[in-house]
């Protein structure tokens, strides 16, 4: 595969300011006959993982018990085009998942609104929380100048 143009990636501290900035993540995970599975989600970002909350009966959830390997898209168009693809192992973990999840919500929302969100789901559903463990982070920020070139082995990543 030839070399290609990319812009430039973001620093280790730029890529932590988006990752506490942005407000939507795209979790990616395998479903049974091979296609993916994509879903928008609320996340927070623990300094070195992806915190995700849902139900044990989701199909997200599902995906990940079957195979743990998962993509995660955050990005933000504003000012211009910046973002993250982390590609990891997901870990499904069931301590203190209702408080944990309050912590995700408090991002979306006043921290009354965020307890009464989780205790009623948690009431109907069991919760969970994927932990999402990055093995590469792929990034990229449009408001930087210039273009790298990137050969095929980085091209098969991105």
């Amino acid at each position: 595969m030839p070399d290609y143009p990319q812009k430039p990636p973001m620093t280790s501290d730029e890529v932590a300011a988006l990752l506490n900035e942005a407000r939507i993540a795209r979790l990616c995970t395998h479903n049974a006959d091979g296609s993916i599975h994509c879903t928008p989600t609320w996340f927070q970002y623990s300094g070195d993982s992806i915190l995700i909350g849902t139900q044990a009966v989701t199909r997200k959830v599902a995906n990940v018990a079957r195979d743990p390997n998962v993509t995660v898209l955050i990005d933000v168009e504003e000012p211009e085009s910046r973002g993250v693809m982390i590609i990891g192992e997901a870990v499904l973990e069931t301590v203190d998942a209702v408080a944990r999840r309050v912590s995700i919500f408090e991002r979306y929302m006043a921290p009354e609104e965020a307890r009464s969100l989780a205790a009623s789901l948690a009431a109907a559903f069991e919760p969970v929380i994927i932990r999402v463990v990055p093995r590469t982070m792929i990034s990229w920020d449009y408001g930087k100048p210039g273009l790298l070139t990137v050969g095929h082995e980085a091209a098969d990543l991105a």
